[in-house]
């Protein structure tokens, strides 16, 4: 069961909130957390997986890491990209399916 928020929920934590909520604001990040959620990957495997230059899917993926959605691991010159936490996976699954029962 999930923690209800409280009415009074300070202004730094509903700031900090709101900016979740603006990282997830963007069709490809959410398409390259859905890919994360297959486990981790490198750029050109994202690029591949959700279609735009290697440049714009690289500048995503820095936004979802300083939002620390993602986290990095470096193998050589290869930087693989895994989620930063189950919480994330749990966002994407609650509002996928919030979307898909409001449209049906």
């Amino acid at each position: 069961m999930m923690t209800p928020i409280a009415c009074d929920l300070d202004e730094a934590t509903a700031v900090a909130l709101a900016d979740l909520f603006k990282a997830l604001a963007d069709p490809t990040r959410v398409r390259l957390i859905a890919c994360l959620l297959e486990g981790e990957m490198c750029v050109h495997e994202l690029t591949d997986a959700v279609g735009p230059s290697q440049s714009a899917v690289s500048h995503q993926l820095r936004l979802l890491r300083a939002m620390r959605l993602v986290n990095t691991r470096r193998e050589g010159r290869h930087v693989y990209y895994s989620l930063a936490d189950d919480h994330v996976a749990t966002l994407l699954q609650v509002g996928l399916e919030h979307v898909q029962e409001s449209t049906t």
